[in-house]
């Protein structure tokens, strides 16, 4: 076959259609980038100059392993509670004998439940964390801390998740509640005139030094977007506004006490001008829950035997995401450029980047080429399904030229990119996921790829093998570079961007099984909690209480999904008492209540009919997203039914109003463009070349998600011109290669000749005349006239001939370009 590449670089574009192509090769083809800076870290203080008695057990070995050699150093726990300084008790560090070290750690430790062991309360509460003394902070060290205890329990990670033991909650009737009202003349009238006098030089978004949140901008709606998240509706005195005065004195504007007292009193003022919603009392209602009364749904389960990175994004606030791992040197990473938090626990990616520093990432390249194996596991939500480049979603690399491993998107691909020995420096050719099946969406989606020695490369999404076979030999990992970065949302150099959430990041150095994966996904991500709701008082059934405590209950999983909303999904009854008989108590149309009022939208269960039985009864798959209000530590729901037992309520739907006059659009072309298969079809129609070529097929197969899928003019882009072209030169090749084909198509032609010789006037003519007849319609008065694009194709044979080049085989290739330049322009094209 024909070098198609040599044909599109010989060939230029037509005026009309394709100078934007041109463009976008160039923007292809540009590589390489900055390279990665190296910042000095100093890990924890190994283990390794121990020189006391040997450990007494297997556990005491697991112990100093997992514990004692992560925080003896002087810088983590070694400085107060080992041999030297204070040496408070328990001195579980002590370095003259581990096996006293481990009685004295045992006293402070829960093996059962390491969340629950004294010394990560301790940590968590602000006792020498070794990262700082924010929150974020101090919760990033109880986290690590709760990883190395569990590492010595022996339960970091195998076998099955772990049921989620469902308690009682603390009991709360629906009461009256404020919620913030849509207009912003209130907080016009008394909070913002405080702020934007005292707090505009950095919380506006015209200041010199903008920093977000912007509650104290000259628009007072968004100002008052913002505050609303450092106001407290319930509790003035809790608002973030007047705690950031009274007791961390952030720019006081003369007394920080008098400062906070006439902020508590503007916001004050702000609250008494909403009037409190009260619940109507003729719903029928269970028991209110807050999202913090919720038993938390994300505590475990999952399978992490081999983590040796771990981000879960729980910081909330800051320039660090941190490795809660707990494997040494902790890969930190550093926010850059647009990055945001999001609620939920994520990081949203829009041009910047999470990066750690080149020392810490190098226990990636030491743990992964020492196994010979890994994974790399990510919980993603995609901004879109145009992105390409492909967009970095996690990288570790020293630039878009070399790269140990890369996860990256394009369209609706995911692409797995790997450096070794069968493999180009950046990990070229990669293994992605099949165009057809679009497994990438712009929703929230489980995405893994691993690698062994054995099956090579694999992905996964939402915990199934994706079956894209790797066609690269397996190699070895030899050639591995210990002075790349680890980043997430872009290319270290900055110039491979990707749009999106992520809320969960991995690193094992294991390829993890099926098993594991579906365990993983199973298990879900965020800040996700079970809302048990009661309702033992509507169904009058002394199995329900035992005592005065209710044990009948709706439980919902209600995760944070984002900074705007809440998700629930999977209701399901359970009873607490296991010896109850519930049978037959019917159970009609449930709805979300939040802050004293059912819910304006995501009312998905309303129309749920059931009968409640047994001990424990799933009551539907559905899910939907409710509004976030006052956030939620503060956002109180409950649930109203149509029909619970034999109390009920009767709902009527209001009719719907009747749709309003629809609003004049911008004025839209009255010409549009073929779409995919229309452009394959014309194609093959102009150059009688069957679709069904092989060539031809295989290629449209290829480039299908690359072409118009839209008829819309105004959507057409470069990328779009550069796959026509492509699919365009292919037919051209596929006439031009099939003597018998071209001798009917170009009578008379001479493809025999030198192009001097063979491109007479005529000899132009013979060439032209046929396509010119097939690509140009009688009549139309839109499309371009026959003599310009003559005049064009000329010109381009002119061009082409006098490039050089006088064998029979470049006449050929004029050919294919001119025919490719006729075929793919805009006459075949707009519509």
């Amino acid at each position: 076959m024909m070098n198609t590449q040599m044909i599109r670089s010989q060939m230029p574009w037509l005026k009309t259609t394709f100078a934007a192509a041109t463009l976008a090769i160039l923007a292809a083809c540009s590589g390489g980038g900055a390279g990665t800076e190296e910042n000095p870290e100093t890990p924890p203080n190994p283990g390794g100059n121990y020189n006391g008695p040997p450990p007494a057990s297997d556990d005491v070995q697991r112990f100093k392993q997992n514990v004692w050699d992560n925080l003896v150093g002087a810088d983590r726990c070694g400085a107060c509670h080992g041999n030297s300084g204070p040496m408070q008790e328990p001195r579980f560090v002590r370095s003259d004998d581990v096996n006293l070290a481990y009685d004295a750690a045992r006293t402070i430790a829960n093996l059962t439940e390491p969340e629950a062991s004294r010394m990560v309360e301790k940590v968590a509460g602000g006792h020498n964390c070794w990262l700082g003394n924010e929150q974020g902070q101090l919760e990033a060290c109880a986290e690590t801390l709760t990883r190395y205890i569990a590492g010595w329990a022996g339960i970091s990670g195998g076998g099955g998740a772990n049921e989620v033991e469902l308690e009682a909650p603390v009991e709360r009737e629906p009461g009256e509640s404020r919620t913030f009202p849509e207009s912003s003349a209130g907080f016009a009238a008394t909070v913002w005139p405080l702020l934007t006098e005292y707090c505009s030089s950095c919380h506006s978004d015209t200041s010199a030094n903008p920093q977000s949140p912007y509650f104290a901008s000259a628009d007072v709606d968004v100002a008052y977007l913002a505050a609303q998240s450092k106001i407290n509706l319930d509790n003035v005195d809790l608002s973030r506004l007047v705690v950031r005065l009274r007791e961390e004195s952030h720019n006081c504007w003369d007394n920080c006490t008098n400062n906070a007292n006439e902020m508590e009193a503007a916001i004050q003022a702000f609250i008494n001008g909403i009037p409190p919603t009260s619940v109507d009392p003729s719903l029928v209602i269970s028991r209110s829950l807050r999202l913090v009364d919720g038993l938390v749904a994300s505590s475990g389960g999952r399978y992490e035997a081999n983590v040796v990175g771990l981000y879960e994004f729980k910081t909330g606030t800051g320039a660090t995401a941190f490795d809660t791992s707990g494997v040494e040197p902790s890969a930190h990473l550093t926010l850059t450029g647009n990055v945001e938090w999001v609620g939920g626990w994520g990081l949203q990616f829009a041009g910047g980047k999470a990066q750690a520093t080149t020392l810490s990432s190098k226990k990636y390249h030491d743990r992964i080429k020492s196994s010979g194996e890994y994974s790399i596991e990510a919980w993603v939500i995609p901004a879109n399904v145009t992105q390409d480049g492909p967009a970095r979603i996690i990288s570790y690399s020293g630039g878009t030229e070399a790269s140990n491993f890369t996860l990256g998107q394009t369209l609706y691909n995911y692409d797995f990119l790997m450096r070794h020995s069968n493999t180009g420096a950046d990990g070229n050719p990669a293994l992605s996921t099949a165009d057809a099946d679009e497994r990438l969406q712009a929703a929230l989606q489980h995405v893994v790829v691993t690698f062994d020695p054995v099956r090579g490369r694999r992905i996964y999404v939402n915990g199934v093998y994706t079956e894209d076979a790797d066609n690269a030999q397996v190699g070895n990992l030899n050639d591995w570079d210990d002075t790349f970065a680890f980043v997430i949302g872009n290319e270290v150099s900055g110039d491979r961007p990707w749009s999106g959430i992520v809320k969960l990041v991995a690193v094992h150095d294991r390829a993890l099984n099926q098993e594991q994966i579906a365990q993983n996904f199973s298990v879900g991500v965020g800040e996700r909690y079970y809302l048990l709701f009661g309702i033992s008082h509507l169904l009058d059934n002394p199995d329900c209480f035992i005592g005065t405590t209710q044990q009948c209950y709706i439980a919902y999983e209600v995760a944070r999904y984002d900074s705007y909303g809440y998700l629930f999904k999977d209701p399901f009854f359970v009873s607490l008492n296991s010896a109850a008989n519930i049978s037959g108590i019917p159970l009609r149309g449930i709805r979300i209540g939040i802050n004293g009022r059912e819910a304006d939208v995501g009312q998905s269960y309303a129309k749920l009919d059931t009968t409640l039985a047994g001990e424990r009864q799933n009551l539907s798959p559905l899910g939907t997203v409710i509004g976030l209000e006052k956030g939620p530590s503060n956002d109180e729901f409950f649930l109203a039914f149509e029909q619970i037992g034999a109390r009920s309520k009767s709902y009527v739907e209001a009719d719907p109003p009747p749709p309003s006059t629809p609003a004049d659009g911008e004025p839209e072309p009255v010409i549009g463009v073929r779409t995919f298969d229309e452009i394959n079809a014309s194609l093959s129609e102009i150059t009688t070349i069957p679709a069904t070529n092989a060539d031809v097929a295989a290629l449209f197969t290829e480039i299908r998600q690359a072409m118009p899928s839209v008829e819309t003019i105004t959507a057409f882009n470069s990328a779009q011109q550069m796959a026509i072209t492509q699919l365009s030169i292919e037919y051209c090749n596929a006439l031009v290669e099939d003597g018998s084909r071209r001798a009917s198509y170009f009578p008379g032609f001479n493809f025999s000749a030198a192009p001097a010789s063979a491109f007479t006037v005529g000899g132009r003519a013979q060439i032209l005349d046929p396509l010119l007849n097939r690509i140009l319609a009688s009549g139309l008065s839109t499309q371009p006239s026959n003599a310009d694009v003559r005049a064009e194709l000329d010109s381009l044979i002119t061009t082409l001939v006098s490039s050089g080049g006088t064998t029979a085989t470049r006449t050929q290739t004029i050919v294919k370009a001119v025919c490719a330049a006729a075929i793919g322009n805009a006459a075949m094209l707009v519509q």
